[in-house]
């Protein structure tokens, strides 16, 4: 025999999108703003080491970030612009400003690696430390700070990614300031005071007698 009962069965429910709003837009505030610090960071600590020759004998070099390469800090500066933009955007503006911060972390990615194998930098103050033109670093070596400037790049990208997947449900700026079409409410008019001079002269003019009952 079966039975029939009456009372539900509790259901596990998926996370609505007013909570998935504030879960992505959490992440990518958190992704943007960090992934932004350390690009900007890294970009100016030193990411390459080498030596010259020199009449002396061999002369100690080193490049910074920003001496490699100036992409990585202007992209970072650029995804953190499009990070503050997103929430002053909608629809269509909202998702091509959450591509360019995309765009912003995927190309501090890319510059930030391609500048962890870049000797120019060493061998322009080889150049310019020897007096030959045609002289280049020695014994060369890279540290970690490049691929610091990648990591951070990345968390842009992420912060890019959620915004074109969730920046829909993203809260926007305050229109109060925004025309939204709606009739302005006038104030109501004070009437004329007839006893003032300019009025009485408007009376005149219109052939009135200010001074009649």
């Amino acid at each position: 025999m079966e039975y029939v009962t009456a009372v539900p069965h509790p259901r596990s429910e998926a996370p609505g999108p007013a909570r998935s709003g504030r879960r992505s837009l959490a992440l990518a505030l958190l992704f943007g703003a960090l992934g932004a610090v350390v690009a900007l960071l890294a970009s100016r600590q030193g990411w390459s080491e080498g030596t010259a020759t020199v009449a002396g004998g061999d002369f100690p070099l080193s490049a910074k970030g920003g001496d490699v390469t100036g992409v990585p800090a202007s992209l970072a500066i650029v995804g953190l612009a499009a990070l503050v933009a997103v929430f002053a955007v909608r629809r269509a503006g909202r998702f091509l400003v959450a591509g360019l911060l995309a765009l912003s972390g995927a190309g501090t990615v890319v510059s930030a690696l391609l500048g962890a194998s870049d000797t120019s930098a060493l061998d322009e103050k080889a150049a310019q430390a020897s007096g030959d033109s045609g002289a280049t670093v020695d014994a060369m070596t890279h540290t970690a700070w490049p691929y610091v400037a990648a990591a951070g790049g990345v968390l842009l990208l992420l912060a890019g990614l959620l915004a074109l997947r969730y920046g829909r449900l993203w809260p926007a700026m305050s229109g109060r300031y925004e025309r939204d079409g709606t009739p302005r409410v006038r104030k109501p008019r004070v009437p004329a005071d007839p006893d003032r001079p300019e009025e009485i002269w408007k009376a005149l003019d219109r052939g009135e007698d200010p001074t009649g009952a």
